[in-house]
């Protein structure tokens, strides 16, 4: 199953050409319509991943993470914008991140499994930020994508978030 599916990468941002890369997944044992619900929703993202604030939709009519979708926060104490760059409901999606130091590729794979969804997130990076981010906290970026999937897999398993 997760031999499969691979992240889409941008030639500027594939794992090779970059200083750094991390990837984490998780199967969760809840249904894939409600993972994907609360991924594509950034502005709950504070409520259950405390790597997330201030998230602002730039040039949108909702809520939801959509192809082209421009949006704006903080993580890693840095303020990131960022543009969904590839999307096919609730299969994948991919935004980038760019902010002081940092010029970054996020994305995210959803499968059903026999658990529920298996969700696999790849992240690279080009930046000075970045590279002293790896170089002093070379595990911190893992870290917190691993809570970033527990946190999706605990609130997806209370069911979709509230309408807008």
């Amino acid at each position: 199953m997760t031999q499969s599916l691979k992240i889409q990468w941008p030639d500027h941002y594939q794992p090779d050409h970059c200083p750094v890369h991390v990837r984490n997944e998780l199967d969760m044992t809840t249904a894939p319509a409600c993972v994907w619900a609360w991924l594509t929703h950034p502005t709950l993202w504070p409520a259950w991943y405390v790597n997330a604030s201030n998230v602002q939709m730039l040039e949108s009519s909702g809520p939801d993470l959509q192809q082209g979708t421009r949006f704006r926060w903080k993580t890693f104490g840095v303020t990131i914008t960022s543009t969904v760059l590839e999307y096919i409901p609730g299969k994948r999606i991919a935004w980038n991140a760019k902010g002081l130091g940092v010029d970054a590729y996020h994305a995210w794979l959803l499968q059903p499994s026999a658990l529920g969804c298996w969700v696999l997130t790849e992240e690279t990076q080009h930046g000075w930020l970045a590279r002293l981010g790896n170089l002093f906290l070379p595990k911190r970026m893992h870290k917190y994508h691993q809570v970033w999937l527990e946190g999706l897999a605990r609130k997806a398993g209370e069911g979709l978030p509230p309408v807008s």
